[in-house]
Formats: structure tokens, sequence, C-alpha cells
């Protein structure tokens, strides 16, 4: 392949909210994600010759990596650019792991790459916002560690003010997702309009925790602090299985367990392998007790975000 006329880009998978840090808080994770290919095409505009699944739209002005390309080419000085994109699906639809955030950050990688644009991260984010602002809505969580990988705090939204945090090398996240699909904008119909003074005050109270466990290393503090008062008791009734599958992680030793975004996977922190292996045991046979079939996995923090494949990847 050309590399002046042919770029593949990948983006993880995250775990957006981390429980109690609705819109601010999330992690990007190992394992699965979702990868655009872009090349020079024959029309003006962005083309999608391959949405990655039967469900996602062709039409440019609805596919998040189209959208985010297309971002990229008018930040570039050119917004009549010919590009070609193709998507490789690996995280699932409405699946609660971040799938539009990384189809619109690859988008926006490879579209940066193929135009030559030299976009900062901080353009690469606004091109990437730019395509999840349709599907999904004005948040960070998910985008941002997308793109930059690790643990990242959202201190400001409107300025685009973010910390990066310390990511644990011992700590483990599991997934269970059941066979359910949950879009997020139903997901944030339930949410609560306005909550009491007391329940923004532990909320704020459990975010600071998790950032010190993050920060400190000491994983234990985890327990007490991935304790979400505002989305999780509002979206669980939307999830057959999730209270059972989180009374059941924790009873098998979790640091912590909630719903995986706006669901509906959830996930659980471990600190070994061994722990994560008996919790992801136990969320499965917890979901299929309820008759939710559900497949699991463990992953660690990807402490590498967006990036262009070269050599043997870029040829898979």
């Amino acid at each position: 392949m050309n590399a002046k006329t042919v770029v593949r880009a990948f983006a993880p998978g995250s775990v957006g909210n981390i429980g109690p840090g609705l819109d601010i808080m999330g992690l990007a994770l190992t394992g699965p994600g979702d990868t655009v290919e872009a090349r020079v095409g024959t029309a003006p505009g962005v083309t999608v010759a391959d949405p990655g699944h039967p469900d996602l739209p062709v039409d440019r002005t609805l596919n998040t990596a189209a959208l985010a390309a297309a971002a990229v080419a008018k930040l570039a000085g050119k917004p009549e650019a010919s590009i070609e994109i193709r998507i490789s699906k690996g995280l699932p639809l409405s699946g609660g792991q971040g799938g539009s955030a990384a189809s619109a950050v690859a988008g926006a990688v490879a579209a940066n790459a193929l135009l030559g644009a030299g976009l900062s991260h901080l353009g690469l984010l606004e091109a990437a916002l730019a395509a999840e602002m349709v599907v999904a809505g004005t948040h960070l969580d998910n985008i941002l560690p997308s793109l930059l990988g690790g643990i990242v705090l959202v201190r400001d939204e409107a300025s685009r003010d973010f910390i990066r945090l310390r990511v644990p090398d011992q700590l483990r996240v599991v997934l269970a997702h059941p066979a359910q699909q949950l879009k997020t904008k139903e997901a944030r119909s339930v949410l609560p309009a306005t909550v009491s003074r007391a329940d923004a005050l532990y909320q704020a109270a459990q975010v600071a925790a998790m950032t010190a466990a993050f920060v400190s290393g000491e994983l234990g503090l985890l327990r007490r602090a991935v304790d979400d008062r505002i989305a999780e008791p509002a979206r669980a009734v939307l999830l057959p299985g999730f209270r059972e599958a989180k009374a059941a992680a924790l009873g098998a030793g979790a640091l912590g367990c909630s719903i995986s975004g706006s669901g509906p996977t959830s996930f659980a922190f471990a600190d070994s392998d061994p722990q994560a292996a008996r919790i992801a045991q136990a969320m499965a046979d917890a979901y299929r007790n309820n008759g939710v079939a559900c497949t699991t996995r463990v992953e660690r923090i990807s402490v590498e975000g967006a990036r262009v494949l070269h050599g043997t990847e870029a040829g898979r």
C-alpha cells in the first residue's frame, strides 16, 4: 500500500463514567477497538465504502468516522478533499464500550495522517467531538481516553481542560457484556433532571476518592469510591441482570463495579489476574442465572491511545 494514499488508524475501546464520574471520567482499554482505513477517493468529500456493520449508516452525515474525517479536512483547510473510508468494528454497537467514540477518533486520526494535516491532539479532539455530538451528545469521557489512552478526568468540558491520571500497573478491568443493546440516547433520557444536595456532595466525594486511589495506587479505596447514586440507579432498571451481576462481582472480591458508560456492559475492578478471572466467572454466572446470555473478558488500562497502524499491523 502507498502510505501517501492509504492510512489505517486504530482507536481503543473505553469505559465512560467509571461509576460516579458521570461524563467526566473515563479510561482506555487494551483489547478490541475500532479501525478506520482512509484512502484518497474519487469524489469530493468523504465517502463511506464500508460502515463496518449492516446497522451502521453509510450516509456521511450520520456516520461518526465520516463526520470526524470531514471535520479534520475542514480544520486542515481542505473541506473538499476526497476521502474514502472503511471501518472495521471491533467494539459492539450500543454496547457501552465507547464504540461510537472509537470510530470517531480513528476516523479523525486516519484522515489527519492521510491529508498530512498535522493536527494537534486538541484539533483531533474537536474533530472527533463534532462527530460524537451527532450520535451521543457533547461529553468527553469516552473520546479523550480513546484518543490519548490511560485514565482521564475532565475538569471542565467547555474549555477542554482535562487531567491525565496515573495508571496503576496491577489494576485489571473485567467487562461483562450481556446480550443486550442500549442506545446512549435512551440511557440518557432516564437520568434525573435534578439531584439533591446530599447526592451531589456524595458524588463529588466519590470522584475525588477514585482520583486519590488511581494517583496513590491504594486500590482498596476503590471499593468505597465506585459508588454512583445518580446514573446507575436510573439505568439499572433498563438492564436485566445487572444488579445481580454487580452483587456477584463484589462478592467475588471486586474493587468496585458499575455500568460501563450508558451500558449494557458492566465493569468491575480487580488487582490481579486470578481475582479478575473469578469476578468474570461470577458475573457471567449471575447474568445467565437471570436468563441473560453474557460474554466476559479481562483487560488492562491501555496507556496507548489512538494510533496510525504501520507495517504488519496496517496489513491486517
